[in-house]
């Protein structure tokens, strides 16, 4: 892959060009606007794969030098030396400068050819950690509230993970060593899950705070009383005062959503309260109002 090409942006891009243009494909990519669509969702993983690497100046650095295969480039660099090393101390021609070029003919060679000798002299190969795999996890909402396990497949083996309470859409985490193979007895590669959490409760998240529209009736807004507001952790009882107007809002301390790997820490819930006008009134009921308002 291309990274410059999947972010359509030069590699003379600065900074806030790779934001602006990561943030316009993923709105256009989402899996949430482009629901069962295969390619939008490879081309999604595909967006923020580029933008993990260009977005970080030292990761973009090895990029720009090495290619594709940037991750692998310190090895390279480690094998380059010591040839240099072997070559000067036998009177050799030493390297010049490392190119990508000169990389990618290193790296493919490492399928067939071996890698100069040892101080016996017996042939030698590098060894190479496997390539990381990247997947994404669909949940929603109400599975990320509790901490749970989920299996799935990866390269035909059954991986349980463990998904912590709080975690966050696009937040991505590692699971070292179930990647791809190592190569010539290198270690596996890495796994690495980005969560995309959906959302069908009425409510609202930011972080570990959570919002709610929530209705009440004329009567208990001008009168005051109990209600019981729905939360993520089961409905609670709330005194609502006399003369509640619409709009108003409250906090309920410890009611959110759960806080990230910090066990029963969770943050606030806030309830905007929207007054429901009574609709169909009879002639009687009428009249009652009339009068209430002549008095006020």
């Amino acid at each position: 892959m291309d990274y410059y090409k999947i972010l359509e942006i030069d590699k003379t891009a600065s900074t806030e060009e790779i934001k602006k243009a990561y943030r316009k494909l993923a709105r256009k990519y989402h899996p949430d606007l482009n629901p069962n669509d295969a390619q939008a969702k490879k081309k999604f993983q595909q967006i923020n794969e580029a933008n993990e690497v260009l977005s970080d100046p030292e990761k973009r650095k090895k990029y720009d030098k090495y290619g594709k295969d940037w991750e692998r480039g310190e090895e390279y660099e480690k094998y380059r030396q010591q040839q240099q090393s072997r070559e000067s101390g036998a009177g050799g021609q030493s390297f010049g400068g490392a190119s990508q070029q000169d990389f990618s003919d290193f790296f493919e060679s490492m399928f067939g050819g071996s890698y100069g000798g040892d101080s016996f002299g017996r042939s030698t190969r590098a060894k190479f950690k496997g390539e990381d795999i990247h997947a994404e996890l669909n949940l929603d909402l109400n599975s990320a509230f509790t901490t749970h396990q989920q299996t799935f497949a990866v390269n035909g083996k059954n991986i349980r993970v463990t998904i912590p309470a709080g975690i966050e859409h696009g937040q991505t985490i590692r699971i070292p060593g179930h990647g791809g193979a190592g190569l010539n007895g290198g270690p596996n590669g890495d796994l690495y899950i980005t969560f995309a959490i959906q959302n069908t409760t009425p409510f609202k998240r930011q972080g570990a705070d959570l919002y709610l529209q929530h209705e009440i009736g004329l009567k208990t807004a001008l009168l005051g009383g109990e209600v019981l507001i729905p939360t993520m952790g089961g409905s609670v009882k709330v005194n609502l005062k006399p003369e509640t107007q619409n709009g108003t809002k409250v906090k309920l301390r410890g009611k959110g959503f759960p806080v990230y790997k910090k066990e029963g820490v969770f943050g606030d819930l806030y309830v905007t309260y929207t007054v429901k006008i009574p609709t169909n009134l009879s002639e009687k009921q009428k009249a009652l109002f009339t009068e209430i308002f002549k008095t006020s």
